[in-house]
């Protein structure tokens, strides 16, 4: 066997003979170099922060501050309404669960059955805008402006033009030929507030995923035409997996837009009706009439479930959202496996 010597000062600079890497040198270019890149970060991540910290934190705070304190009524010692509101504490919340919640629940369950219904359809008509957009034929530019008109146009025009559509002379009744009451309490108030905003946000569903498509290189595409596979088959296989990222992403823009629904409602069909009230319009209500503490609780709750469901969403399927399909028990069993790995092919044998 061949009597391998090491040099004198050889393991104080390459590390001892069991494998172990040497210290970092404190005070090195990489470190300082990293520290430098931190706070460039931290400088530029700066002014999003403080805009964040008034808008969304500070009002929160406020409203949270609110909800806490009840409506103002008549001092019982002086017989005058009184000038502060009385301090109330979880009364507001507390009331959601008695017989004034009853409105309360109808309105939450507005606001879901909406979301539901309108991003579902919007999730369908969307696809099916991006794919009739992608296609290269004669008059595509024309096509894609008139898709994405009914999404530039104002939500609150949009409302006035379904008001009219709507009416009991206008052309939905025309076209049916028979005489519905769009604008009054029913079912058929929900199908219009759906039919409005699916027609209003189907667009940017398709948008971002005629984004998505436009990054899929064609020579995907042109291998599974070699190996037979259909249209069908393609878009199954191809395309839905490779723009799901992006798909996944609108749904979750318009599950958050749509849990605040408010003004497409409100004047389409009008405020104070049972059957398409949400709870921003009850939030609104509330407040309008001076009943600020009540107002602010629920303005809270449909913050914190707004919250609940954007992160029940992120967290389900940011695996998706960011591409790394192991997720991350398999991310820590690569690094575990690379620190072996790399532990092992540094020890030296010693015989």
């Amino acid at each position: 066997m061949v009597d391998t010597k090491i040099p004198p000062g050889a393991a104080d600079r390459t590390g001892s003979h069991t494998g172990k890497s040497p210290a970092p040198v404190k005070g090195s270019k990489r470190t300082w170099a990293t520290a430098a890149s931190g706070r460039t970060a931290a400088l530029l991540v700066s002014p999003t922060l403080l805009v964040l910290t008034v808008v969304v934190l500070y009002p929160t705070l406020m409203a949270l501050k609110e909800s806490l304190y009840g409506t103002k009524g008549l001092d019982p010692q002086t017989g005058f309404i009184s000038d502060t509101e009385p301090f109330v504490g979880l009364q507001n919340y507390a009331d959601i669960f008695g017989d004034a919640g009853d409105r309360f629940w109808n309105a939450f369950w507005n606001t879901t059955f909406f979301t539901v219904t309108t991003v579902g359809l919007e999730t369908l008509i969307g696809v099916a805008m991006a794919l009739i957009m992608h296609r290269a034929f004669s008059g595509r530019a024309l096509i894609r402006a008139s898709i994405l008109i009914p999404w530039a146009v104002p939500t609150a025009i949009s409302g006035l033009l379904w008001r009219w559509i709507f009416n009991s002379d206008g052309i939905a009744n025309a076209l049916i030929g028979h005489q519905v009451l769009w604008t009054t309490e029913g079912f058929h108030a929900k199908v219009a507030v759906i039919i409005a905003e699916v027609w209003k946000t189907s667009p940017f569903i398709g948008l971002l995923v005629l984004a998505g498509l436009q990054v899929i290189p064609k020579e995907v595409y042109e291998a599974a035409r070699l190996d037979g596979a259909g249209p069908l088959a393609q878009f199954w296989r191809i395309t839905l997996p490779l723009v799901k990222p992006a798909l996944l992403v609108a749904v979750l823009f318009r599950c958050l837009d749509a849990l605040r629904m408010f003004d497409l409602p409100y004047l389409l069909i009008g405020a104070q009706k049972n059957s398409v009230e949400t709870l921003s319009m009850l939030a609104q209500n509330e407040a309008s009439n001076v009943r600020f503490g009540p107002a602010a609780a629920y303005a809270v709750l449909l913050f914190v479930y707004v919250f609940l469901i954007a992160l029940g969403f992120v967290r389900l399927l940011g695996a998706d959202l960011v591409g790394d399909v192991g997720g991350p028990a398999r991310t820590k069993g690569k690094s575990r496996l690379r620190r072996g790995s790399i532990r092992n092919s540094a020890e030296v044998p010693t015989a």
